[in-house]
């Protein structure tokens, strides 16, 4: 009996172990959780109040759009080129005349040139000074170069009759490019040209001051300049455009001056709201300026040609970059890229090519540092604002 109870009061005591011992360890979780709940909500706590003092992080949205741009001056296409660039099948190859410049332009968003000789064909038979007319090939090669800003207003134009006009304007209207400055048709020559690019719409507008006297009868197969003519196609393109820029074929043939006819139109063109006057026709590079707001390029020079003497030969690219920041416009990193044509004079082929003046030396262009020097001295008529190279 004395067994029994010992038996029992032993069973009991471990029961109440084993309950204490849960009773312990729950207790214990509990406080600890409790613990750990507390901390957490100091944390919490903390963060937002430090979320209270900390100012609100804006990212400004981007408004700045961007486009640059190329432009250089006459393709003058002589016959000693052309027969240059003639080839065993009948066809011509200019683009190797086009190699070593052909790096820097394509780098550009647009890329401007005159193309000074018709581009009439060869079915029209070619020719040369006074009237030229030149193959398709020609625009082929400055397609391939990465021009995309054509004129075709220029003392040129005329040359070969309203048959060259037409097939010129055949040839570009299936090319992927601005062209302006002759026509096939009063329609045409009123057409309102815009382009959009990197957010920014431009318009290129051409006019020639002078046609070697050739009559144009009908008005639109080349656009020659007048102070109403010029007003009236800005006033119908300018509400519709970021930038404007007009060629303008004008000024003294080998006169690295500018005369008092190309200031005064430059003058018109900045009051009518021009953002860039891009000159040609001297075949020699002459100065720039501001006018206003407005870059005026007086003349870039030929960009090829078989004319003698190293300041016909010589020319420039002038590049801009153009901006537009809601509705302030302006323009960064302006430089002049001097170039020249080489003519290799004993070579039976690859007479011609076009070199920039940092690869010349003294076997291409005898005493090219002082011709250099001449064109940087005419160039940096706008001071510190212009890099020529």
């Amino acid at each position: 009996m004395r067994r029994s109870k010992k038996r029992k009061l032993k069973l009991w005591f471990k029961v109440l172990t084993v309950i204490l011992g849960v009773l312990i360890v729950f207790v214990s979780t509990l406080v600890v959780h409790s613990h750990f709940l507390k901390q957490e909500n100091k944390k919490a706590v903390s963060k937002n109040k430090e979320a209270e003092k900390a100012p609100e992080i804006v990212i400004p949205e981007e408004t700045e759009s961007r486009l640059s741009l190329i432009m250089v001056g006459d393709a003058l296409i002589h016959k000693s080129i052309y027969l240059d660039a003639e080839q065993k099948d009948g066809t011509y190859d200019f683009k190797k005349m086009f190699v070593r410049v052909k790096p820097i332009i394509e780098k550009y968003d647009l890329a401007f040139y005159n193309q000074e000789t018709i581009l009439g064909g060869k079915e029209l038979g070619l020719s040369t000074y006074p009237t030229f007319n030149s193959p398709y090939e020609v625009g082929d090669a400055f397609l391939d170069a990465g021009f995309n800003l054509v004129s075709l207003a220029n003392n040129h134009t005329l040359d070969r009759g309203k048959k060259a006009v037409v097939n010129s304007r055949n040839y570009w209207n299936e090319k992927d490019v601005m062209v302006t400055g002759s026509a096939t048709s009063q329609e045409e020559r009123d057409e309102v040209l815009i382009r959009e690019k990197n957010g920014i719409k431009y318009s290129l507008l051409a006019y020639t001051t002078l046609t070697n006297g050739i009559p144009n009868p009908t008005g639109y197969h080349v656009n020659v300049y007048s102070d109403a003519a010029v007003k009236r196609d800005i006033e119908r393109v300018k509400d519709k455009v970021d930038y404007i820029f007009v060629s303008m074929h004008w000024g003294i043939e080998y006169h690295t001056g500018v005369s008092a006819e190309q200031k005064r139109i430059a003058r018109y063109l900045s009051d009518l709201g021009v953002d860039i006057v891009i000159g040609h026709h001297p075949h020699v590079v002459e100065p720039l300026e501001y006018i206003n707001d407005t870059l005026v390029i007086y003349s870039l020079g030929n960009f090829i040609s078989s004319q003698n003497g190293s300041e016909k030969r010589s020319g420039v690219m002038v590049a801009v970059d153009i901006i537009l920041d809601e509705d302030t416009k302006r323009f960064e990193n302006l430089e002049a890229i001097l170039i020249y044509t080489y003519y290799r004079e004993r070579s039976p082929r690859d007479k011609y090519m076009v070199y920039p003046y940092s690869e010349l030396d003294n076997s291409i262009l005898p005493n090219y540092q002082n011709q250099f020097r001449i064109l940087s001295e005419r160039l940096k008529s706008l001071e510190n604002e212009i890099v020529v190279r």
